[in-house]
């Protein structure tokens, strides 16, 4: 190969001149353009960082807020229940009494019924004991036999107390 001919004069002044750059060009890379590009990763691991800890402190923080509204909605969850509850207790309760107001109100009624056709058929028994009465006089007086009118009466009585009137 002709560039690697070291029989050439030309030949070790290109080496050292091929040294000279590299040499330079390392230098200026270390000095100047390698240190920018160390502290842009240095900034991006720190800025990797910080974002990952502030991630979870967002997320710690996330996860106490969500106890702290499962807590909150078990809390109200059980606030309403007993609410709830004492509701349906005043409910039984206001029901219970306006049962109770009735059933008296229909006791007084059945009461003052039965009053009623007691006295209706106390009536109608007077009125039935006459008209038997009058009957067994008048068939008395039909079968021509004479009988007073008390022991006509008493008869009628006796019958109507066992029930065969």
């Amino acid at each position: 190969m002709p560039q690697l001919d070291f029989a050439n004069p030309l030949m070790m002044s290109k080496l050292v001149w091929l040294l000279i750059i590299f040499c330079l060009l390392y230098y200026v890379l270390k000095t100047y353009a390698l240190p920018g590009v160390a502290s842009v990763l240095d900034e991006r691991a720190a800025r990797i960082t910080a974002d990952l800890n502030a991630a979870r402190d967002a997320q710690s923080a996330g996860e106490a807020a969500l106890a702290e509204l499962r807590a909150s909605s078990a809390a109200a969850r059980a606030e309403a229940h007993a609410a709830i509850s004492a509701a349906m207790v005043e409910a039984q309760l206001a029901a219970a009494k306006q049962a109770t107001e009735i059933n008296e109100r229909l006791s007084a009624q059945v009461a003052q019924a039965e009053a009623q056709v007691r006295a209706a058929r106390d009536q109608a028994m007077g009125a039935l004991r006459q008209v038997a009465g009058e009957t067994a006089t008048a068939m008395l007086a039909r079968l021509s036999v004479a009988a007073p009118a008390n022991d006509v009466a008493a008869a009628v009585d006796r019958a109507a107390s066992q029930g065969a009137v």
